[in-house]
């Protein structure tokens, strides 16, 4: 399962588990505990999303209690969110999650975001300027990486030059996690994560001298007036949007270009028919999916697939699999960027559903309709890109191509 090939490829395993054991309980030495199981059907997946009786608190989860011990105490929060660390939304079960989602949610709704559009148009264009005499750019390092850092920055108010520090931060925090080496990055996600929330706490102590017209500013003139964070909460919450706010762009502008650049005819098709791009952007993020899985853990002892899930145990609802689930999606293997009724689940789905699905869609819109006008001839300019070695957040780590300016 942690294999490089399953880095690279991850489908074709889980079209094996699919059809052999969609709720598959992992083999462990350690035969203690509740256990840990992968769900790979479509309809599995999605009950578990929207089930009330299934946590997203990590601290009812047997597996991760029994380790917390063996990782340091910054991780230990981030995982747990345990009063005092970082009680963000991502750990969060309601009536907390609910209530901090409120006070967040509204700088997210499609009319908020429709208001970014020109700013991130702008920033799409400064990107491309600085590559296109080039003929050439790695289009994670140029253009995927920096443009939704630099956006969500500009959103908290973050310092926009800072991006490529707290970049590099959340890069070695998230390589944490679906790590095939864990204890390897262990120590240089804890160093990361420890500078990035002084860092950020660094940034609240300004807004609240000189507060801004930025989301940071505006929780805390919530926390102050209502009452409504703790300053725990409160920098959780900056974190997890921080983070949580370029990380999956990220990797859906590199996942899907790379899928556009495999798949030539869909890529003419798309030229050809540019009112599809909406269209397009959900079948990336169906076909090649940022968030390849979530944790969720059962408050109670559940039924599901044939299988009895423990109270405890730790449940992987594989967002990855689910959108090639052929009971769903026909012919799920094959990339079609005028898909219909594309129900993926990359975004989530219920209480948890993505807070920057608007945002996301925006810029991969943006990005795409200037890639397809402003460069022509865009061709890979390797056989075979890397995928970072983590298997719930799947990305590239480079894509380089070539191109020619369009007339």
């Amino acid at each position: 399962m942690l294999s490089p090939e399953m880095v690279q490829n991850p489908y074709a395993i889980y079209a094996l588990l699919r059809g052999a054991n969609p709720v598959f309980r992992v083999p462990s030495p350690d035969t203690e505990g509740a256990g840990q199981f992968i769900l790979t059907r479509y309809e599995d997946v999605q009950q578990v999303l929207r089930d009330a009786r299934f946590s997203v608190d990590r601290g009812r989860s047997d597996f991760f209690m029994r380790n917390r011990d063996r990782l340091p105490p910054s991780i230990v929060a981030a995982l747990l969110g345990e009063q005092g660390g970082l009680r963000s939304m991502l750990v969060l079960d309601p009536p907390d999650h609910t209530r901090i989602r409120g006070l967040v949610s509204k700088a997210f709704t499609p009319r908020q975001v429709t208001r970014l559009r020109e700013r991130i148009a702008e920033l799409v264009r400064e990107l491309l300027d600085a590559v296109e005499p080039n003929g050439r750019m790695d289009v994670m390092t140029e253009l995927a990486a920096p443009l939704p850092a630099i956006v969500i920055a500009d959103l908290l108010g973050v310092p926009r030059e800072d991006y490529a520090v707290f970049k590099a931060w959340a890069t070695d925090v998230v390589s944490v996690v679906g790590n095939p080496d864990p204890l390897g990055a262990i120590a240089r996600a804890d160093a990361a994560m420890q500078g990035l929330l002084a860092y950020l706490g660094d940034i609240i102590a300004k807004r609240r001298r000189d507060p801004r017209d930025d989301l940071i500013s505006a929780m805390i003139a919530a926390q102050e007036a209502h009452d409504a964070l703790s300053d725990a909460e409160l920098l959780a919450t900056s974190n997890l949007l921080l983070l949580a706010g370029h990380e999956t762009t990220t990797n859906l502008i590199g996942n899907g270009l790379y899928a556009l650049l495999r798949h030539p005819a869909e890529l003419a098709r798309l030229e050809r028919e540019p009112a599809l791009l909406k269209s397009a952007i959900d079948e990336m993020l169906r076909w090649d999916s940022p968030v390849q899985a979530t944790f969720r853990i059962p408050t109670e002892e559940v039924a599901l697939g044939g299988q009895i899930l423990p109270k405890g145990a730790l449940v992987i609802a594989a967002i990855g699999a689910a959108n090639r689930d052929p009971a769903v999606f026909p012919d799920p293997d094959r990339f079609d960027v005028g898909r219909a009724d594309n129900r993926h689940l990359s975004f989530g789905f219920g209480v948890h559903f993505c807070l920057g699905a608007p945002l996301a869609r925006l810029e991969g819109e943006l990005v795409f309709s200037a890639l397809l006008a402003r460069l022509g001839k865009l061709e890979l300019a390797t056989e075979k890109p890397s995928y970072r070695p983590n298997m719930i957040l799947r990305g590239l780590t480079s894509l380089p191509v070539t191109f020619a300016p369009r007339a």
